[in-house]
């Protein structure tokens, strides 16, 4: 059974005051646990290690797709592939962070991956901010956490123009590009994220400024514009499927953008192949029977209980848990059900002792950087709860 430590709520008014206002959910719950996962030094290092690992593997898995034109059998959209490969094969287009959903780690069970937010993953302020306010509240260790995201943000901005793990010649290579950050109007959880992120790019020592989606210009020949004013680079926090699906003039303004090099777009879109759950199934392929991977494949799998979820969605939607005879007995409803589908093997994740499942969320920017929960009902869908953590020995 899990370790869990009750801790003092947050209230609302100070989360407010840090930018955090998606703090109750619709249901008018918290949305921020007031309780701690308790794990161990050992577990930390775990996940850190796991998480490291995983991210070569899913480079590898990424550069096989690409080598073996695999982009249509793990469902990315056809009017991407050029972008992909423009921003795969070249540095500049570094990858700024992601989040690892992983089963286990805690009371004995052994890490698996669910699946990597690659592109736009959420519960970066969670994670961060939240979590540490929390330790700080009750006047526990600060650096009893898994948690140096905000200090692995900074420096992995910095590489945005290094492109090595030393950042220290930063200041002396940055020659004052202009960043500007965006995200769609109305979204507050959204936009309180992309401000967090330019609140950080401008402590690494960027240039930066915010504008939404709609006040932005945009040129194949001449770049990226906000008030007339250029940007050599540009964080997006709209994923690149839905930019494929939903805005495809978009897609082909932002593929001729970056092949007449006026602009860097982060994250890049290679990022979609290891946001794509399609890519769990390669991993496989490459990797039969690693300790860190569950089984998956783009049909049934025979004689065993197993997740259905589609290649590209979020929040849980239109994921299904099937029995050994393919009989669903768990579903969340969705808007994705028109998806190419992977199933992958079913693991229990940890429970408290009220029946929540528990599942561990590991950012990556550049290495491992911070640790944070998710708790809910067996899939876990928009209304499941972040929940901190402590290490102790």
């Amino acid at each position: 059974m899990l370790h869990l430590q009750k801790t003092t709520p947050l209230d609302t008014d100070y989360l407010e005051s840090l930018g955090f206002v998606w703090h109750t959910d619709r249901d008018e719950t918290s949305y921020i646990s007031d309780t701690l996962v308790v794990i161990s030094e050992e577990e930390a290092e775990a996940y850190y290690e796991a998480t490291n690992t995983l991210y070569d593997m899913v480079v590898e898995a990424a550069e096989h797709v690409i080598e073996n034109n695999l982009f249509h059998e793990i469902g990315i959209p056809f009017n991407l592939v050029e972008v992909i490969k423009e921003s795969w094969e070249n540095d500049v287009h570094w990858h700024l962070y992601g989040r690892f959903d992983l089963a286990g780690g805690v009371d004995g069970k052994p890490i698996k991956l669910l699946e990597f937010n690659a592109d736009t993953p959420t519960a970066l302020f969670e994670t961060a901010i939240i979590q540490w306010a929390m330790l700080k509240k009750d006047g526990l260790e600060e650096e009893r956490q898994f948690n140096a995201l905000y200090e692995s943000l900074v420096d992995n901005f910095k590489r945005l123009v290094t492109l090595e793990e030393d950042v220290s010649t930063f200041e002396e290579r940055y020659d004052g590009w202009n960043f500007l950050f965006t995200s769609v109007r109305g979204n507050s959880e959204e936009e309180n994220t992309v401000r967090l992120l330019q609140h950080i790019a401008t402590e690494a020592g960027y240039n930066t400024e915010f504008a939404y989606i709609d006040d932005i210009e945009f040129s194949p020949d001449e770049g990226i514009f906000y008030e007339n004013k250029n940007y050599e680079l540009w964080f997006k926090l709209i994923p690149w499927e839905d930019i494929a699906l939903e805005e495809s003039d978009l897609a082909m303004l932002l593929t001729n953008i970056i092949k007449n090099q006026k602009a860097i777009i982060f994250n890049p879109a290679y990022t979609l192949l290891f946001q794509s759950k399609g890519l769990l199934k390669i991993l496989w392929d490459l990797y039969p029977n690693h300790p860190l991977l569950l089984e998956s494949s783009f049909e049934p799998l025979e004689g065993k209980k197993q997740v259905k979820k589609p290649v590209f969605g979020r929040e849980g939607g239109s994921v299904s848990i099937l029995d050994e005879v393919f009989n669903d007995i768990e579903s969340v409803a969705g808007d994705y059900d028109s998806h190419k589908m992977v199933y992958q093997a079913y693991t229990e994740l940890p429970k408290d002792t009220e029946g929540q499942s528990y599942q561990a969320g590991v950012f990556y920017a550049y290495e491992a950087s911070g640790l944070g929960f998710r708790k809910g009902g067996k899939i876990l869908d928009n209304m499941s709860k972040f929940v901190g953590h402590i290490v102790k020995d």
